[in-house]
C-alpha cells in the first residue's frame, strides 16, 4: 500500500473510533496530550504519527495499539 493511501486509512479509522465514542477533536487532542491540529492532520493524512504518539491516542481511546491500528 502506498504510504499516502495508508495515512489516509488510518485517518479514517481514527475519526471512526473517535466518534464512536462520542468525542470531538478537541475532546481527543486533550485527553492524548496533543492539540487540536495535531488530531486534524493524522485525521487528514497529513501526519505520520510516531509509535509513541499512537499509543498516547490509543490509551485516550482506551483500546490497543492493535486494535488502533487494524485497518484491514
Amino acid at each position: 500500500m502506498v504510504k499516502e493511501a495508508l495515512l489516509k486509512k488510518f485517518g479514517q479509522r481514527l475519526i471512526k473510533l473517535r466518534e464512536e465514542r462520542g468525542l470531538s477533536q478537541s475532546d481527543l487532542a486533550r485527553l492524548s496530550g496533543k492539540d487540536r491540529q495535531n488530531i486534524y492532520r493524522i485525521e487528514k493524512g497529513l501526519l505520520n504519527p510516531t509509535l509513541f504518539q499512537l499509543t498516547e491516542l490509543a490509551e485516550a481511546l482506551k483500546i490497543s495499539v492493535t486494535e488502533l491500528v487494524n485497518i484491514e
